[in-house]
């Protein structure tokens, strides 16, 4: 069977969040399967040079965007058994970054035409389209179009779309339908692309793609609720047959505390993490303290991390004996409220403004317990990376957090990490004396938790099978 994942982002070449993560690791797994999967991809201009003088030129097409007809050529490169297609118009793409461009919606509306247009020049025709996020949604509604459905190479061609994050919609004015995407009135239903009197390009792939998932059993559910669904949980409610719920892996190659390069100490279990916190401490200036329980932050500093809750008690976190180590950024009054609050406990905490991908695994490797209280997270790959490195996470119930953390039962002895129910700053502040009550009192039972953190299998693997067997669905009937 062959697959094509198209997508706005994909690491190494482009990655702005999870959705670059993913788009990298999950081909790699399903090929595993014995599924062959290529990747599709716009050429933006911050693709690294390395890459870029891999690049073979395949083909250059034409591709409708509403009544003009714009240049697109179609580049490829092998790497790690995948071939990625490259999607290149200098006129949307030779800009940095991703997205956040007025015209954004033209952009897209352009790639999501063009993969249709460019599938007869790859090397494979796919039997599955896998369409990722608002970016890709209009694919899923072209190929429904009469230009599409009454040619045969288009015929049998399945789609699945994956919604990786609900709040990100791609919204735009009613004649962007007409304009850009070359669609009539028949897709401008509450049963189609319309969207409280706008286009949605999240709808577009909610509406008309064979097959729905999103990142979490927990967030698949969600979502089908008024509290989670952006207004579209009605309509997610009406198509919860086609809706399901697969949870991200992480990369367990790149991702080990055996070999990851950027650790200080390498280390098999809970007594090898000392090193790597003695040198962190002493690199962030922090009190050399080995029996200190270390709190890790590592996030985007925004509402739905729940970075509120945690400026809403950090004196009374401080006030419990501990460190604690923030990495990243994001809205500028969260960053400017922990740099302050940050710099009252000198020698115990640490902002730092700024993402580094060395320090996170520092501080995954460093870190006795990892705070993410997230609003809503989809699937969330923080606590599946500190589990990997032995940092229990400490997570609000919700989406993958939900799903992949199991709070520790002191009455059964099961579960490997802490969790609260209610957005509440008081409740997850509750949380968080427990666990370092766990710490302080037995250093015993934390060895224990950490080495059963570090013995779970968060990889790709079962991912796969499931996403495998959705394809294979697709075609019983």
């Amino acid at each position: 069977m062959n697959i094509l994942f198209a997508a706005s982002e994909c690491a190494p070449f482009f990655k702005t969040g999870g959705l670059g993560d993913v788009v990298a690791a999950l081909p790699k797994a399903l090929q595993r399967k014995n599924l062959h999967v290529d990747v599709i991809l716009p050429k933006y201009e911050d693709m690294p040079v390395r890459f870029k003088k891999e690049l073979t030129f395949l083909q250059h097409i034409e591709v409708p965007v509403g009544w003009r007809r714009q240049y697109c050529g179609i580049e490829y490169l092998n790497k790690d058994g995948i071939r990625y297609y490259f999607l290149d118009n200098e006129y949307y793409f030779k800009r940095h970054g991703c997205y956040g461009y007025d015209d954004d919606g033209e952009r897209f509306a352009f790639f999501s035409r063009a993969v249709l247009e460019a599938l007869p020049h790859l090397d494979k025709r796919p039997d599955v389209l896998h369409c990722h996020d608002w970016q890709t949604g209009p694919i899923c509604a072209l190929l429904k179009s009469e230009c599409f459905r009454s040619d045969l190479y288009y015929e049998n061609i399945r789609t699945i779309f994956t919604i990786h994050n609900l709040k990100y919609q791609g919204i735009y004015p009613r004649s962007v339908l007409y304009d850009l995407l070359g669609l009539n009135d028949q897709f401008f239903t509450i049963k189609g692309l319309e969207f409280y009197g706008c286009v949605s390009y999240m709808k577009a792939g909610l509406a008309y793609a064979d097959c729905l998932t999103t990142v979490s059993r927990t967030y698949a559910m969600e979502i089908q609720t008024p509290y989670y669904g952006e207004k579209l949980d009605g309509f997610l409610r009406s198509r919860s047959d086609a809706l399901h719920g697969i949870c991200n892996g992480i990369d367990l190659e790149s991702y080990n505390p055996v070999t990851d390069p950027h650790l200080f100490a390498h280390y098999r279990d809970a007594e090898g993490k000392k090193a790597n916190k003695q040198v962190l401490q002493k690199k962030l200036h922090l009190m050399d303290h080995a029996n200190i329980p270390m709190i890790g932050m590592i996030t985007r500093l925004t509402e739905q991390k729940g970075a509120d809750l945690v400026l809403r008690v950090f004196h009374e976190i401080m006030a419990l004996n501990v460190q604690f180590v923030l990495l990243g950024t994001g809205d500028p009054r969260y960053e400017a409220a922990f740099r302050y609050l940050c710099s009252q406990y000198p020698g115990n905490a640490s902002a730092n403004i700024f993402f580094d991908e060395g320090l996170a695994c520092q501080i995954y490797a460093s870190s006795d317990l990892f705070l993410m209280p997230s609003k809503f997270e989809p699937c969330g790959i923080g606590q599946l990376l500190a589990l990997r490195y032995g940092s229990l996470p400490l997570v609000r119930e919700t989406g993958g957090l939900k799903d992949t953390v199991q709070p520790y039962n002191e009455y059964d002895d099961s579960g490997y990490g802490f969790s609260f129910s209610n957005y509440n700053a008081h409740d997850m502040l509750f949380t968080i004396k427990r666990a370092v009550n766990f710490y302080q009192k037995d250093r015993a039972l934390w060895r224990s938790l950490t080495n059963r953190a570090m013995r779970l299998d968060f990889g790709w693997e079962t991912s796969a099978a499931s996403y495998k067997n959705l394809y294979e669905s697709l075609f019983d009937h």
